[in-house]
């Protein structure tokens, strides 16, 4: 059966990633006052420069049911059957959109699965997927496989600033004006498909995510050491530099730096990092 590998462009991969791993993908919108544009590379800059000139954030729009039905259709053109691993249902409806598209097609034709991840969360299932769709592994089984796993995807992030969930409504005045008072640099983690505080770091950005990183390799000495995201909205390339050595000593094999889409970056703003891997190797 030949399986296309599908999910939204808010699994943060870079078009060189895409093609080599074949992985196709549909857009999510950003809007920029009456301008909307496809989500993909590039478009986390142009965020920050809107940010800086209007004072005010770009906005993201939900995928609906019609445009994943078009959107699987064609894909079914080519390819037996359709596996799509989706941004959590916790963090938007985009999830149960594609879950009621999936309805529209004959049983066996597309599977969706609810990633309860976000950005290279998602890239970590979506490459173990194409390892098993490699391997021959029948829709089903590959879909249950990712589902079974998922609850060891370790995916969060440091931000170097509260503005952005500020300005979203996302962080009350009293936090925001804490944490920049106490120079805090929180975590934000993925937990159950939602996004919740985790540590608090403190001082320089740099220091935060040098231990931030001491941490995670801590917390999970027996993670999955074949793949590792360094995925960032933007990042000082030594601070980069220093966990990719730190992830190299660790025994990861494969480490990608990859740059956070439009999805993430409205929510974060610039100075987000995360480092994510797969907490366990699948048991």
């Amino acid at each position: 059966m030949k399986i296309a590998l599908s999910c939204e462009t808010t699994v943060d991969l870079p078009k060189s990633m895409l093609e080599e791993f074949n992985i196709h993908t549909i857009p999510f919108t950003i809007v920029f006052g009456d301008e909307m544009v496809p989500d993909g590379d590039g478009v986390a800059q142009r965020i920050f420069d809107y940010f800086d000139a209007k004072k005010e954030l770009a906005k993201t729009t939900a995928l609906n049911e019609y445009q994943y039905a078009e959107y699987f259709g064609g894909l079914l053109k080519e390819y037996d059957a359709v596996l799509h691993i989706c941004l959590s249902s916790k963090i938007s409806s985009t999830c149960e959109h594609a879950m009621a598209a999936q309805s529209q097609f004959p049983a066996g034709k597309v599977r969706v699965v609810d990633s309860l991840s976000l950005s290279t969360g998602i890239a970590l299932q979506v490459l173990f997927a194409r390892k098993l769709i490699d391997e021959g592994k029948d829709l089903e089984e590959i879909a249950t496989r990712i589902e079974k796993r998922r609850e060891f995807d370790q995916t969060g992030f440091i931000l170097s600033k509260l503005n952005y969930l500020y300005k979203g409504g996302r962080c009350s005045g009293m936090a925001y004006f804490g944490a920049n008072l106490l120079k805090i640099k929180p975590e934000i983690i993925v937990k159950d498909g939602a996004m919740i505080v985790g540590k608090k770091y403190m001082g320089a950005l740099s220091h935060a995510l040098t231990s931030y990183c001491d941490n995670l390799l801590e917390k999970y000495p027996d993670a999955d050491k074949e793949n590792v995201f360094i995925t960032y909205s933007s990042a000082d390339p030594n601070d980069v530099e220093v966990l990719r050595s730190k992830l190299q000593a660790a025994g990861f094999k494969n480490i990608y730096e990859t740059v956070a889409g439009g999805t993430i970056s409205c929510h974060c703003g610039p100075g987000c990092l995360g480092v994510l891997f797969y907490a366990k190797p699948e048991q």
